[in-house]
């Protein structure tokens, strides 16, 4: 979206799987947006429920028009044309997409890492394969922004918590079907896929149907939250390693591999994954496990896109500052005295960031100490 809508009241309108790319250009781009449609992919329902827009169901209204600084509509109608005419509000009608490219006698399967939201954090081999591709199979945490405006069919299979989910069966199903028809299918998600992105069980699908796979790694989010955050996960004289861990079951649930006694004892920085509803639990497990209950660490919500926020406490009361200031998934929490090591604040040293900090906004004018 290369229109300055930073600030200005969008109405967006329309159907189908585009309407999610076109959503997270234009939040990316700073607009206060507005969806009219009776259904809308996964992923905008899904961002509707955090509160990044609103989501009208029903049809476009003459007062939606009227409220709106500008009107976004792929195929608009006479009907739209004409009240953005008579309200005098901008209307624009971006392309979706140009020629479309020859099908392929054999079809293959790119599985993408697009980083943590971010679409300047997509590699490049990631968008070159997203240029070329027939169809794109994405997630909700993937950088949607980057489809905007591309010339392939866009397939959501958003796995929402507590939400509309799609199951990886049907999803390494559908890899295989669109392969087999021929067409070149990029499969879409946040951070790297390899790193709790269930991309080794897509790869083994596609290569037991004898469909040709090729992996793009990306930036994966246990690394690219913290820092964007100012938190280094190493930092020599503090830590000399990170371990990363998924806390989608909290510790002595039947189905957690994790021995959070020895992660405490460990001295490495730790880092937590899709840990947002098991975070008191885990922190309880760690502080039982030996690590000191002062020990810094923080949560960082939402990291790469606008909406990023960052909360900084410790061990003994994160798990309270997170929950008082309403974060929720897709979150990191990093545990450790790096947290205290902040290298975008000029000259501080660990031992001048007090504990516990106040609740921090990345883009705000609270920061810790």
């Amino acid at each position: 979206m290369d229109l300055d809508v930073a600030g200005r009241c969008v109405l967006l309108v329309g159907d189908g799987d585009v309407l999610a790319p076109q959503a997270l250009s234009l939040l990316s781009a700073g607009a206060e947006l507005t969806v009219a449609a009776p259904q809308v992919p996964a992923s905008i329902e899904d961002l509707a429920d955090r509160g990044r827009l609103t989501w009208t169901t029903a049809q476009w209204t003459v007062s939606d028009v009227r409220a709106a600084d500008l009107v976004v509509a792929s195929d608009a109608d006479e009907a739209l044309r004409s009240c953005c005419a008579a309200e005098r509000v901008w209307l624009s009608t971006p392309r979706t997409g140009s020629v479309r490219r020859p099908r392929t006698t054999r079809g293959s399967v790119t599985l993408v890492g697009g980083g943590p939201g971010d679409p300047g954090l997509l590699t490049v081999a990631g968008l070159d394969a997203l240029r070329a591709a027939d169809v794109v199979v994405c997630d909700r945490l993937a950088p949607l922004a980057a489809l905007d405006g591309l010339d392939a069919e866009v397939v959501d299979v958003a796995k929402v918590p507590r939400g509309r989910s799609t199951s990886q069966e049907a999803i390494n199903a559908l890899l295989v079907e669109r392969a087999r028809a021929g067409q070149h299918v990029v499969r879409l998600k946040g951070g790297d896929g390899y790193v709790f992105g269930r991309a080794g069980e897509e790869a083994i699908a596609c290569a037991e149907a004898g469909i040709d796979v090729r992996v793009v790694p990306g930036l994966s989010s246990a690394v690219a939250g913290p820092a964007l955050a100012g938190v280094p996960l190493t930092h020599r004289g503090v830590s000399q390693g990170f371990s990363v861990v998924s806390g989608h079951v909290p510790p002595g649930h039947p189905a957690s591999t994790v021995d959070y006694g020895a992660l405490a004892r460990s001295g490495t920085t730790i880092v937590l994954l899709m840990a947002v509803a098991t975070l008191p639990a885990i922190l309880d497990a760690l502080e039982g496990g030996g690590l000191a209950p002062g020990t810094p660490a923080a949560t960082i919500a939402d990291a790469g896109l606008p909406s990023q926020r960052v909360v900084r406490s410790t061990v003994r009361d994160l798990a309270r500052v997170v929950a008082e200031a309403g974060l929720g998934a897709p979150a990191i929490t990093v545990v450790g005295d790096v947290v205290a090591v902040d290298p975008l604040r000029a000259g501080a040293q660990p031992d001048e960031v007090p504990w516990p900090a106040v609740t921090t906004e990345l883009d705000g004018v609270e920061r810790a100490g």
